[in-house]
């Protein structure tokens, strides 16, 4: 089964590319079959990691980005494929 981590922050105004440096510079303790990352308006970062796990393993995840980097706390989902071809 593959299951899909998605990682969200919004960055102080004006702190994005810094934001983004920080998400792109982060180790994780196991390798994804697939991770991607995104920026947006409003000094958004989107981090998406695809495992090939059970939905509830215990996978590793991006941790919070110092407060004084971000304007809320990091918001973090999980997802399975429902359709369309497996990830990889």
């Amino acid at each position: 089964m593959t299951v899909a981590l998605m990682w969200e922050a919004r960055a102080v105004a004006g702190r994005g590319e810094e934001l983004l440096a920080w998400a792109r510079a982060q180790d994780l303790a196991g390798h994804p079959v697939r991770r991607e990352t995104f920026r947006a308006p409003q000094d958004r970062v989107l981090v998406i990691t695809w495992w090939d796990a059970p939905y509830d393993a215990d996978l590793p995840e991006l941790p919070e980005p110092d407060g004084d980097l971000v304007t809320r706390a990091v918001h973090r989902w999980r997802f399975e494929p429902v359709d369309g071809e497996p990830a990889g």
